[in-house]
């Protein structure tokens, strides 16, 4: 027989529930990028998911606030990005506010339709965005993968316990 859990220890729902629960979860680390009308824009991001194989489908959330919102709203193609361990210093300054997220000493290179393609990352995706959907403050956007490369280097980039990690073994 298995412990139950403490449900006299149970809070009602808020934002900050969420962020607790959320912060003893481990994801691994993409960055998402897009061509913008400024320029190229993106964002790290937790949240991303396969949702189909036929066709192929990921999903990502994106806030609603988030610099990179705008273009992402107004865009066809983006691009998905796996991080590798290595890669802490690049996870951390596309989710920094009002970095210079392209500029040194991020690589980068135009990919197809446009979208920026990081360097040495783990695998990248391009893909057509297919939908997006309201959830409160944020979208959840769905979209078919085009092209890509699994074969980049490294192990994985996680987040847990709000700070990047290498995978332990």
């Amino acid at each position: 027989m298995t412990a139950s859990p403490d449900l006299a220890a149970a809070q009602l729902a808020t934002p900050d529930l969420l962020r607790s629960v959320f912060r003893r979860h481990a994801a691994g680390v993409a960055v998402i990028t897009a061509r913008g009308p400024a320029g190229p824009v993106g964002f790290t991001a937790t949240s991303l998911s396969s949702v189909s194989a036929e066709p192929p489908l990921l999903s990502f959330g994106i806030s609603t606030g988030a610099s990179s919102w705008p273009a992402v709203a107004e865009t066809d193609h983006i691009g998905v990005h796996l991080l590798a361990e290595h890669q802490r210093d690049l996870a951390a300054t596309f989710a920094r506010s009002g970095a210079d997220r392209f500029g040194a000493p991020t690589r980068w290179s135009e990919g197809p339709e446009g979208v920026p393609v990081l360097a040495d990352v783990r695998a990248w995706l391009v893909c057509r965005i297919v939908g997006r959907v309201p959830a409160g403050d944020h979208r959840i956007v769905v979209a078919q993968v085009l092209a890509g490369d699994p074969t980049g280097p490294g192990r994985p980039l996680l987040y847990h316990q709000g700070g990047f990690h290498g995978l332990r073994d």
